[in-house]
C-alpha cells in the first residue's frame, strides 16, 4: 500500500474516531450491550462508508489489504478510544480468529465462518484458558475432543472466554490425541457453532466490578458433550498450539499500537489537564515541575514504545513471525507497562476527577490492567527475553572451583 494512500486513510479514521465515535463515548461504556449495539451498528455503517471496514482482511472479503505495519499504524489511531477497533470490524477476538480462518481454513469453514465474520454479519470468541489450569501454560488444559465416528464430542470447562455472548461460534482449543509423544502436539483447534446442544454460558465474568455483556464481555463457558463434525478441525489434528502462535504474534502487535493509542489518549486528556487546572489565582497544575516530569516522561515512554512496536511490525512483515520472536516479546512487556504508567499519571494528573467515568480514564484503568497478564504474562517474557539472552554466555562459561 502506498505510503500517501496509508497517510490519507489514517487522517480519514482520526477524524471518524474523534467526530464520530467520541461524543458517543459515555453512552457506549456506561450503557449495556443491549443499548450499546444499534449505536454501534450505525457507526459500524459509517466506518464502511468512510472505507475504514476491515482494514487488515484482503479486499476479496470487503477489507484494504493493508499489510502489518501500516495496519499497526491505523491500530494505534483506532485505541484512541475504546470503541474504534469494533467500529471497523477489527476488534478481538474477531480479528484473530479470521485471521485463523483465512490462512488455514478450509473452503468450506471460510463460507461458514469467515465470510459472514468479515461482513460484520457475526461475532466470534475463542475459548482456550481453563480455571483449573495456568493460563501460561497454553498446552495444558483439561478440554478435551474425543473421535466419535465422524464427528469430535468436547468435553471442558473455560473462562475468559472473551465476546462469548452473543457470538454465533466458538474457536475452541481442546485435547485431541493426549498420547501425542510431542505435548506442543496433542491439542487441535476446534470450530464450534453457537448456540448448540451442551454448551452452557455459565456467566459473564465481573472484571474490576464490571461484568458487561456482549462483546465487551468475558464469559465462563461448559462444553458437555458438544458434537461437531471432525470436518470442523482448523488446520490439521494437533496444529493447535502452532496454530495459537501463529494467532498471538500478530495479535500483540495488533494490541501494542492499541495501547499506545490509549496512552496517546490519556497524555492528551493529561496537558489538557494540566494546562487548565487552577491551583489558585492565575497558578495551573502545568506550572508544578512534578507534572512536567510525569508529562515528559510518558512523552518519552510513549515515544519509545512506537519505535519499538514498529520496528517488530517491520521485522515480522519482512523476515516471518519467528525472526521476530524476540522483539514481540520485548514489545509485550515494555507497551503493557508504558501503558499502566501513562494511565496513572493521567488519572493522578486529574486529581478525584480522575476517578469518575466522566472522562475515560478510569475505564481503561480497569480494563487494561489486564494487559500485563493476558497474551503472556510479564513474567513469563522476561524469562523468555533472559533465558535467551543469557544463553550464550551459559553456553560458553568455564564453572570456577
Amino acid at each position: 500500500m502506498p505510503a500517501a494512500e496509508v497517510d490519507a486513510l489514517l487522517a480519514t479514521a482520526r477524524t471518524f474516531v474523534r467526530e464520530v465515535l467520541v461524543p458517543l463515548e459515555s453512552q457506549l461504556l456506561h450503557g449495556t450491550w443491549a443499548h450499546s449495539e444499534p449505536l454501534l451498528a450505525g457507526v459500524r455503517a459509517e466506518a464502511r462508508a468512510r472505507g475504514l471496514w476491515a482494514p487488515f482482511l484482503p479486499r476479496a472479503l470487503g477489507g484494504l489489504d493493508m499489510p502489518l505495519d501500516a495496519y499497526a499504524r491505523l491500530s494505534e489511531v483506532l485505541g484512541w478510544t475504546p470503541y474504534g477497533h469494533y467500529a471497523c470490524n477489527c476488534q478481538a477476538p474477531d480479528v484473530g480468529n479470521m485471521e485463523l480462518l483465512l490462512q488455514f481454513g478450509t473452503d468450506q469453514q471460510k463460507a461458514t465462518y469467515l465470510e459472514p465474520l468479515a461482513r460484520g454479519e457475526i461475532r466470534s470468541c475463542f475459548a482456550m484458558t481453563e480455571p483449573e489450569h495456568a493460563g501460561s501454560n497454553p498446552v495444558w488444559m483439561s478440554t478435551t475432543a474425543v473421535r466419535d465416528g465422524d464427528d469430535l464430542v468436547i468435553t471442558g470447562h473455560k473462562w475468559f472466554t472473551s465476546s462469548a455472548d452473543g457470538a454465533s461460534f466458538a474457536v475452541v482449543m481442546a485435547v485431541t490425541d493426549a498420547d501425542a509423544p510431542h505435548r506442543h502436539a496433542r491439542a487441535s483447534q476446534i470450530l464450534v457453532p453457537l448456540p448448540a446442544p451442551g454448551y452452557t454460558l455459565v456467566r459473564n465474568i465481573a472484571v474490576m466490578g464490571e461484568s458487561g455483556g456482549g462483546w465487551s464481555s468475558h464469559a465462563e463457558v461448559r462444553f458437555d458433550g458438544v458434537r461437531v463434525p471432525f470436518t470442523n478441525v482448523l488446520g490439521a489434528p494437533g496444529r493447535g498450539f502452532a496454530l495459537a502462535q501463529e494467532r498471538l504474534g500478530p495479535g500483540r502487535i495488533h494490541h501494542c499500537m492499541r495501547w499506545i493509542g490509549i496512552c496517546e489518549r490519556a497524555f492528551d486528556l493529561m496537558c489538557r489537564r494540566a494546562a487548565s487546572r487552577e491551583l489558585a489565582p492565575g497558578d495551573v497544575l502545568a506550572n508544578k515541575q512534578q507534572v512536567q516530569f510525569w508529562i515528559a516522561d510518558s512523552r518519552i515512554e510513549i515515544h519509545a514504545a512506537r519505535l519499538m512496536v514498529m520496528d517488530a511490525a517491520t521485522r515480522m512483515a519482512r523476515e516471518g513471525q519467528e525472526a521476530a520472536r524476540e522483539e514481540i516479546a520485548y514489545i509485550k512487556v515494555f507497551v503493557a507497562n508504558t501503558l499502566q504508567r501513562v494511565l496513572d499519571r493521567a488519572i493522578q494528573a486529574h486529581g478525584a476527577l480522575g476517578m469518575t467515568d466522566d472522562t475515560p480514564l478510569a475505564w481503561w484503568y480497569r480494563h487494561e490492567r489486564a494487559a500485563r497478564i493476558y497474551d503472556g504474562a510479564d513474567e513469563v517474557h522476561r524469562s523468555v527475553i533472559a533465558r535467551r539472552a543469557l544463553k550464550p554466555y551459559l553456553a560458553s562459561a568455564t564453572p570456577r572451583d
